[in-house]
């Protein structure tokens, strides 16, 4: 059992902040950003991350060997993981990184990278994760109090000893880190948990309400009070920026001692509506007040959304609102459900570095509703095979989607064929097709193919070259036609299927007649095609 002491803990904390600085570390992972979209440099590539997490409770060394079986069979290259500070610091001062080294150990054995999730003052907003001493001592780690004065379940963000205990244990662990993955196994870390409060929209302890009776901070370019200054948004406002204030801490503090990017997850409100501060996760990093994060944690590299969502126009309402300019977008969970599957293609076709399943692992835990009710061949072959097809070619993809535009769609729950325009090239996914002709010819009869009623279907679309796009999906139609205005004599030359290696596009077969006469038809088994298109002169 690997221990520091206190004692040790303080020089190390101290030796971090005086020393180090972010990027001093040679080779560490890091995010890279040019005309608005996003990589993650692993290795000194770009890196798609094809995700899996695992359960809460699967990070013990019991039951890692439960978790590599299913991440191999999925094809992820990432697995992520919860390291609690009750595991890190049972005692106060007493650090165990057994839990630690294990989880490295084993995803070297298997050729994983790591998202190391910090379950610290907060995990889904509560403090279920922090050590026993620390849940036993209200005085000195105080709960945030109701508008009545009761004690709430939440910490509050205002503990001052409280930051100084996780921020302690936090950089203990990226202290470890340091000095025991010098490979850079974890590439990315999520600091704390779906932090906010239910129930109570902020704390309004005597401390917390002279804050909130004073201006706001000059960085949210706001006059007044918190009141004058957000209305009826004030309280989720203000909590926002205190909680995004204490993570940013953590941040800055274990980048100080290796700088690997770091980001916090959020559970989400309805898209399409401001919620009421009691209705939502108050003062966790929803989309909606991303600004006041931005402002609040510059250590923080990106807020991503879990997503739990099955309705199709709420998931791409979460993923357009944030992929930003000054936003990497990532999936870090969403449901492992089949449906769900589909929107991998939507994600990375905005520029996802990543993207992962919830509870991916065979410890005999599911969370449905939420997820799916089993892990069966069929809901794991509907994330495998995609993941399948870009595992050989994720650094390829990821710096393609650096360097050119993007286009995913998946099916929506209507159905309903979607469009975007893509140089000389208006082209459009349809869904419930079979590889010949169409649902809607009268001259042959035909019936709908076993999927046109499920929730499967998707694909992507990178333009590399003016002329030449590569195209990959499952369950879907992709349709080229010049768009409106384009010039004369466009046509596709050629269509090859074929793999991306090394940066290079290897063709295996080209697709022509029955194949390309309607339109370009991806079946259950998703492939690569390039399409080279020209125009007669």
């Amino acid at each position: 059992m690997r221990k520091t002491s206190l004692a040790a803990a303080a020089t190390l904390l101290l030796a971090g902040a005086a020393g180090a600085q972010p990027g001093a570390t040679s080779g560490v992972p890091h995010l890279v950003a040019e005309a608005g979209r996003h990589a993650l440099i692993v290795d000194g590539q770009p890196f798609l991350m094809l995700g899996g997490q695992v359960n809460n409770s699967s990070n013990y060394p019991a039951a890692l060997p439960r978790i590599w079986p299913m991440l191999d069979r999925i094809h992820a290259n990432t697995v992520e993981a919860p390291v609690a500070w009750q595991q890190l610091e049972p005692r106060e001062g007493q650090f165990d990184f057994s839990w630690v080294q294990a989880l490295l150990d084993g995803a070297r054995a298997h050729d994983k990278r790591i998202v190391l999730l910090w379950f610290g003052a907060y995990k889904n907003t509560g403090p279920g994760y922090a050590p026993d001493w620390v849940k036993l001592d209200p005085k000195r780690f105080p709960p945030m109090k109701t508008r009545t004065g009761a004690d709430h379940y939440v910490l509050s963000p205002h503990g001052a000893a409280t930051l100084e205990a996780d921020r302690r244990a936090f950089v203990q662990l990226m202290t470890y880190l340091r000095d025991h993955d010098p490979q850079n196994s974890v590439i990315l870390v999520q600091v704390e948990n779906e932090t906010g409060s239910y129930r109570s929209p902020r704390d309004f302890g005597a401390a917390a309400q002279k804050l909130f009776e004073a201006p706001v901070p000059a960085a949210l370019h706001r006059r007044g009070n918190w009141a004058q200054a957000f209305g009826d948004q004030a309280d989720r406002a203000f909590n926002s920026w205190y909680v995004a204030r204490y993570c940013n801490a953590l941040a800055e503090a274990g980048k100080r001692i290796k700088p690997l990017p770091m980001y916090v997850n959020a559970a989400l409100a309805d898209p399409f509506k401001t919620p009421a501060p009691t209705a939502v996760a108050s003062g966790g990093p929803q989309q909606d007040v991303l600004d006041i994060w931005k402002a609040a944690a510059p250590a923080i590299d990106y807020a991503a959304p879990d997503i739990y969502e099955r309705k199709s126009a709420s998931v791409f309402a979460y993923l357009d609102a944030f992929r930003r300019p000054d936003n990497a977008l990532a999936v870090p969970e969403i449901g492992n459900a089949a449906e769900y599957a589909r929107y991998f293609w939507a994600a990375i076709g905005r520029g996802a570095i990543g993207f992962s399943p919830f509870g991916m692992d065979d410890t005999d835990y599911v969370n449905y509703p939420l997820g799916a009710k089993t892990l069966d061949a069929a809901t794991l072959d509907a994330f495998g095979a995609k993941y399948a097809l870009f595992a050989p070619m994720a650094r390829d993809w990821a710096a393609i989607a650096l360097h050119h535009p993007t286009w995913g769609a998946a099916k929506p729950d209507d159905g309903a064929p979607q469009t975007t325009t893509m140089g000389d090239w208006t082209i459009t996914a349809s869904y419930g097709e079979w590889q010949f002709g169409h649902r809607s010819d009268t001259w042959i009869k035909s019936e709908p193919p076993a999927w046109a009623d499920q929730a499967v279907g998707g694909g992507v679309v990178a333009q590399v070259a003016p002329d030449t796009y590569y195209v990959a999906g499952d369950h879907v139609r992709f349709d080229f036609a010049p768009r409106a205005g384009a010039p004369q004599g466009l046509m596709i030359l050629r269509v090859e299927e074929g793999r991306l290696v090394q940066g290079r596009f290897v063709m295996d077969r080209v697709w022509n007649g029955d194949q390309t006469d309607y339109g370009l038809t991806f079946t259950a088994h998703p492939v690569l095609l390039r399409v080279v298109t020209g125009r007669a002169r």
